[in-house]
């Protein structure tokens, strides 16, 4: 921020004011709310903490109409991000009522054996995921399952846990569909598909040792019961019509992606080819949908899986809750946290806070080794103190974006860090919303699981790694 002879640059501890009474209003609204934090209160918690950081801007005689601007701007700059955050939820439910996500939940149940249980456990909870780009949703549904199913086999219910837990969350980072896989390049500055790109550098070496360690535990353990999918498998055949035409569509909007093309018009061809899969492959299921065969009912049910809820009753009560979705109202809670992170973020901006975190991150960060290492600290003390991985992204998210400019170094490197390291650890801490929600749902505890959900807390790792021998560091073009 360019100062006037009227103003001085604040000090960090005063810079830092804001962003403290931030933290410690968001652990205690998270304490209070829960896992319905995100419902809304923790969005006004972001704008109580732009209040506090233009109070200090008052006190130091920073202009409200400059505040105002930053906002303005950091509203802009993520105009992109909202528009592909509604096409997401718009495409998922498109694919779903088309019968795409259906497909490669049913054909990845198919690949489930005792022998390979375990790594079988990974793949199918990473395809499911990819497909929905929900953890959780992943977790509560095939999730379940899989633990029943590891219980009649005799393995260990933590082994299980942190193999679904693991698989789950590999999917929710390079699903095009997940809010925190939206969120991370938002925060940054950053383009979505360009954040999938770079992020598989360190998640995909991250899965594969996940998966080797997974197939050596499955030769320790033996396992005398049998893995029966059939009832999931019957009910899922009964409600949609499976064939592998349905990959055609997935298998596009992975073309366009490879070949660069704009994310909106890539997501928006995706959502028009899972309307398209619906009319020709499940016609039943609109016609079940709509009650009616008249053009005005189908079209109506199209209209509102792109834009409103979607529910798909199934014979087993398990896959209906996999089978929902929001559409583009599903996204708005998601688009109303950056909009408030974007008004703390552009006050915090507009008082000079952020340049003085910035100049103090800097100067202790000499190398960039020590940059990619505090922002890693930082997601993960959110994390236990704020106890939500939305904020892990977010509040470091914009602290970190300045630094990472002016050390040259593109968004890229800042989102994928944020999710290395704020995404996955947050289902490693009891009392955060996703260490609560998947030992409830799971049914097995915290400390069962971590040491088993490797691909959780070796990501982190993998990111120093990379950062520590200089591997894919991207330089922020000029």
């Amino acid at each position: 921020m360019k100062q006037t002879h009227q103003t001085q640059a604040l000090s960090l501890g005063t810079a830092l004011i804001p962003l403290v009474v931030l933290i410690v209003l968001l652990a205690g609204n998270v304490w209070v709310y829960g896992d319905d934090a995100l419902g809304g209160s923790n969005q006004f918690i972001l704008l109580i903490g732009g209040a506090v950081a233009a109070l200090v801007g008052f006190l130091h005689k920073r202009s409200y109409q400059t505040m105002l601007d930053r906002v303005a701007d950091n509203l802009k700059s993520v105009t992109g991000a909202i528009l592909i955050l509604l096409f997401v939820g718009a495409l998922a439910g498109t694919w779903l009522i088309g019968g795409i996500i259906p497909g490669m939940i049913y054909y990845g149940l198919q690949i489930l054996h005792p022998s390979i249980f375990l790594p079988a456990c990974i793949v199918i909870c990473a395809l499911i995921s990819l497909a929905t780009g929900s953890s959780w949703t992943t977790s509560a549904t095939v999730g379940i399952a899989l633990i029943g199913i590891g219980k009649a086999l005799g393995i260990p219910v933590g082994m299980v846990a942190g193999a679904v837990i693991s698989g789950a969350y590999f999917g929710d980072k390079l699903s095009p569909l997940s809010d925190t896989t939206n969120l991370a390049p938002a925060m940054s500055g950053g383009d979505l598909f360009s954040h999938i790109r770079y992020m598989t550098l360190t998640t995909v070496p991250s899965i594969l040792v996940t998966l080797v360690v997974f197939v050596i535990l499955s030769f320790t353990i033996s396992s005398d019961g049998q893995a029966d999918t059939a009832l999931m498998l019957q009910s899922i055949d009964t409600a949609f019509t499976i064939n592998l035409w349905l990959f055609l569509a997935p298998l596009i909007v992975i073309l366009l992606i490879v070949r660069k093309t704009p994310p909106l018009v890539a997501l928006f061809i995706g959502t028009l080819l899972g309307a398209l899969s619906a009319l020709i492959f499940q016609q039943q299921v609109l016609l079940d949908l709509a009650g009616a065969s008249y053009f005005e009912s189908i079209y109506r049910v199209i209209m509102d899986a792109m834009t409103v809820s979607t529910q798909i009753e199934t014979t087993n009560p398990m896959l209906n809750d996999l089978f929902s979705s929001g559409g583009m109202e599903g996204m708005l809670g998601t688009i109303w946290l950056i909009i408030c992170a974007m008004v703390f973020g552009g006050i915090m901006d507009g008082i000079g806070a952020l340049t003085a975190i910035s100049n103090a991150l800097l100067s202790w960060a000499q190398t960039t080794f020590q940059l990619f290492a505090s922002t890693v600290a930082s997601c993960l003390a959110i994390n236990i103190s704020a106890s939500d991985q939305y904020l892990s992204i977010v509040v470091p998210g914009k602290m970190f974006q300045k630094a990472y400019q002016d050390r040259g170094l593109a968004p890229e490197n800042l989102s994928r860090t944020l999710e290395d390291s704020g995404t996955v650890t947050s289902v490693l801490i009891p009392w955060n919303t996703c260490g609560a929600y998947q030992s409830g749902v799971l049914g097995v505890g915290v400390a069962d699981y971590f040491l088993y959900a490797i691909f959780n807390w070796i990501s982190p790792f993998m990111t120093l790694l990379f950062a520590a021998f200089h591997i894919k560091i991207k330089a922020l073009k000029n």
